[in-house]
């Protein structure tokens, strides 16, 4: 009996990424990306999958620095017993003289296999991989037309390696590249490796979208992933196990603010992530606070920050609602209260723009903060 087809199925590494909104962390998810790599090389080795295989968009362009261009392959190199089968994708389609024509002159590692045309390419005796590599960005066409009429021989599991999007199957990838959603089955393909959707996604029972091993925007997988798959044979439907390959977690949050309560709820919550050193968060904010609390929850989303791997709040829904004793803080020197009236007015003032009231309630909050300062720099 034949020994069942085992293979790794990953997309999207897009090495060499920026993330400038980071600052000094930026170095952080530049390695968390390359740390993938090797968890994907030992879930390759664990598994008994000779193969990995890699759906295009290894990097995130087409001209990367000669340290980017070699930094994925160092990391391959490592796993010997492990063959790397990669295609080019919308990022880093194969042009002349450009990311490809330049690896394969710089030393690529013998366990590295680029498919750079459509040409079938046998992984074992009993299976044969399918490419379909792009040489240009964006293609009106379907590039995995040709594995339909593809000949392999019989009894053998044929794969199909792509990048793009399926068609009718909704908008979530960058590429303007067409696949047929039924291609699988018009090619007698036992399984559809595809690459371009930033998530782990089944078109079908035997097409899959790997999503990208290290998380790298919000609104898309949590986590990065990879696939693991088996196919017993010619015609056997594959068995199909997403596996968590990244470090860093991608959360969004939305959460409505009416008093100090809610403040320490949504601290308390925040805090009570599983990992807060590895998380990102997006935190979207609603509601109105007083100004006193106002300022708290500005300090608490500082504190929370400096416990996560990077945060990024949006607290301008948060409306500024003074009450009574807010003012009371401001109350000397006469002209720095009647500021603060005129600023509470403007903050409450529907009939002008958010933008306007937000910015008044801002400045109350600021005049707040120096009215504080002053009384405790006099007590002292």
């Amino acid at each position: 009996m034949l020994a069942a087809m085992r293979f790794v199925h990953t997309a999207d590494w897009q090495i060499g990424k920026p993330f400038r909104a980071f600052g000094a962390r930026e170095s952080l998810l530049h390695k968390a990306r390359l740390a993938a790599i090797d968890r994907l090389g030992q879930l390759a080795v664990s598994e008994a999958a000779g193969h990995v295989l890699v759906a295009g968009d290894l990097y995130d362009t087409d001209a990367p620095s000669l340290r980017t261009l070699r930094e994925p392959m160092a990391r391959m190199r490592r796993f010997a017993s492990v063959q790397w089968h990669v295609i080019p994708g919308n990022h880093d389609p194969h042009r002349p003289s450009g990311v490809w024509d330049r690896l394969a002159k710089d030393d690529l590692p013998a366990n590295v296999k680029l498919h750079l045309s459509a040409e079938a390419c046998a992984l074992s005796p009993q299976a044969v991989l399918l490419p379909a590599p792009l040489t240009r960005r964006s293609e009106t066409r379907d590039l995995t037309q040709w594995m339909d009429d593809a000949a392999t021989g019989p009894g053998v599991v044929r794969i199909g390696l792509a990048h793009g999007s399926v068609q009718g199957f909704g908008g979530e990838g960058e590429a303007g590249n067409p696949v047929a959603p039924d291609r699988a089955k018009r090619a007698g393909l036992d399984y559809l490796a595809l690459g371009d959707w930033h998530r782990t996604l089944s078109v079908s029972l035997s097409t899959w979208y790997a999503g990208t091993p290290e998380a790298d925007r919000f609104g898309n997988q949590e986590t990065g992933q990879a696939l693991l798959v088996e196919i017993a044979g010619a015609g056997a439907p594959p068995k199909v196990t997403p596996v968590n390959t990244g470090t860093f977690t991608w959360l969004t949050r939305e959460d409505h603010l009416g008093d100090g309560d809610d403040i320490a709820a949504l601290q308390a919550k925040i805090q009570a992530v599983a990992d807060p050193g590895r998380t990102i968060l997006r935190l979207k904010l609603r509601g109105a606070l007083g100004v006193a609390e106002r300022t708290r929850l500005n300090d608490t989303l500082e504190r929370l920050a400096a416990g996560l791997a990077h945060l990024v709040a949006d607290s301008a829904e948060v409306a500024v609602r003074p009450a009574a004793g807010d003012l009371e803080a401001i109350d000397f020197g006469g002209v720095l209260r009647e500021a603060a009236e005129r600023l509470k007015a403007t903050a409450a003032d529907e009939t002008l723009a958010p933008a306007a009231r937000r910015r008044a309630g801002d400045a109350l909050v600021e005049l707040y903060l120096r009215a504080s300062t002053t009384t405790d720099d006099a007590g002292s």
